[in-house]
């Protein structure tokens, strides 16, 4: 057998092809927990600072989709009229926005 096809029979073997991305699917949706409430003074604060971002302000958000809380940060995009940033190409709409925070 030549040296080549010697090496392929020592590659990785998923028998049950799909199942360990099924069980991160299952985990995550097990790990999915309630929004907390925020308080009016942390909600005119996120809107104080949304209020005064402009192009390409670059942010640290804290956001909750899907039962779940994310963390990005990078430059914004920010649509008023849809009431949605964009950041990192990820669209959050205002209201799941958690945590704000300019970055310089």
């Amino acid at each position: 057998m030549p040296r080549s096809e010697r090496a392929k029979q020592f590659a990785p073997f998923d028998a049950l092809k799909g199942l360990h991305r099924a069980l991160r699917l299952k985990e995550f949706e097990h790990e999915r927990i309630e929004k907390e409430d925020l308080s009016d003074e942390k909600i005119s604060e996120i809107s104080e600072i949304l209020n005064n971002l402009k192009f390409k302000d670059k942010v640290e958000i804290v956001y909750f989709e899907d039962g779940h809380y994310f963390r990005e940060s990078g430059q914004v995009k920010i649509d008023y009229a849809e009431q949605k940033i964009e950041i990192n190409h990820k669209c959050i709409n205002f209201l799941n926005i958690m945590d704000i925070s300019l970055l310089k």
